[in-house]
């Protein structure tokens, strides 16, 4: 279905996704390349869910401490009333958001935009998370980065919980949770049994 365009340079949008397990450097990634569209004079907008307040309310931040300010929101559809005059939009933590992410970011491609949308593409039962798998597949780039697992050095793909407790969404950190290898992380699932 084609959605009339509404934001941007029309015709030359597209999205791109960054995603892999917690602690690979994916807002890290998410900040460079707006930061470098900021360099470029180029109008960025950035959101991040609501729910996501672990470093700050407002601010994506990474882990390495870098940060960018953002505007929180509590669903997708919101961030296509706030889009006024960018040209890149970037969205942090898209696993919280709900399915109607898709078509948000679709929209805002179809409208001339640059969408640059990182997030976790599995959860820590080693499922697709949210809308990250759909994102993946109507993406024109996408990129998975990878952590180092923390038991045996190796590539970690694999958010593991330390603990097998709460929902599926319990926010936290290296005290929750650690970047495993598939072999460290189904050693550890296996023990919790």
């Amino acid at each position: 279905m084609f959605i009339e365009p509404k934001y941007g340079n029309h015709g030359k949008g597209w999205i791109e996704v960054v995603c892999g397990s917690m602690f690979s450097g994916k807002t890290e990634e998410l900040i460079r390349r707006l930061k470098r569209a900021k360099i470029a004079n180029q109008k960025v907008e950035i959101f991040k869910p609501a729910i996501d307040t672990r470093y700050d309310d407002e601010q994506v931040v990474s882990h390495d401490s870098n940060s960018i300010m953002s505007t929180p929101v509590a669903a997708s559809g919101n961030i296509l009333l706030m889009v006024r005059e960018a040209s890149v939009v970037g969205i942090d933590e898209a696993q919280f958001f709900d399915m109607g992410l898709v078509e948000v970011c679709e929209q805002l491609a179809h409208s001339g935009l640059r969408v640059i949308v990182a997030g976790l593409d599995m959860d820590y039962l080693g499922k697709p998370f949210g809308p990250m798998p759909n994102l993946m597949a109507i993406a024109d780039y996408v990129t998975k980065v990878h952590a180092i697992c923390v038991q045996c050095g190796d590539i970690a793909m694999h958010s593991y919980r330390k603990k097998n407790e709460g929902g599926l969404v319990v926010l936290g950190e290296m005290d929750l949770y650690e970047p495993r290898c598939r072999k460290c992380y189904l050693e550890g699932m296996n023990s919790q049994k």
